[in-house]
């Protein structure tokens, strides 16, 4: 017993060695990621400056239907009215084993959750200065659904194809790099 790595009194307990082994076989087998919805189409027409981190209000069925990944976020957008921010054109499919008993909608707006500071600066920037709210990506964070806000400018014409170009470009080079 006197050669043990470390004291008797440091030693781990059994329940933290299962605990530290449970958590290392669920990284190792390769849960999904914690993503839900991406809007790529956001980042072709917009200039995103600021992110912001916002809860949403969701029933139980538009929950079980995220967790089916039965989400669209291309053509949503981010709209502030009565210093609430709710997010509009969202198309949340309801699985066919929804609850008899309520009705769901599809495309309903939902209330998003932001300190109220937060809020304050994107009222601001939206009306004073002509900036957009995007929907950027909805993901999971502790068991809640969270949505990645942009605060945006649109793109122009010759933006997006300065855009491409210069992506274009990189993966050129990268090609090039690689082969020699």
């Amino acid at each position: 017993m006197g050669n043990l790595p470390y004291p008797t009194s440091l030693r781990p307990t059994l329940s933290h060695t299962i605990r530290r082994m449970a958590k290392k076989s669920k990284k190792q087998s390769g849960q999904g990621s914690s993503s839900i919805a991406l809007n790529k189409k956001a980042r072709h027409e917009y200039f995103i400056e600021e992110r912001y981190e916002a809860g949403i209000s969701l029933q139980g069925w538009e929950v079980k239907s995220l967790r089916e990944g039965r989400v669209q976020l291309t053509d949503s957008y981010v709209f502030i009215r009565n210093g609430e921010a709710s997010l509009i054109g969202t198309n949340i499919t309801p699985l066919l084993s929804a609850s008899t008993h309520i009705k769901p909608e599809p495309m309903r707006a939902r209330k998003l959750l932001l300190h109220r500071q937060e809020l304050d600066k994107l009222i601001g920037m939206v009306e004073r200065k002509g900036y957009t709210l995007v929907p950027i990506a909805l993901y999971w964070k502790k068991g809640k659904v969270k949505l990645e806000v942009g605060l945006a400018k649109g793109k122009q014409l010759h933006d997006k194809r300065e855009t491409e170009k210069n992506r274009d470009w990189d993966r050129d080079k990268q090609r090039i790099l690689k082969a020699h």
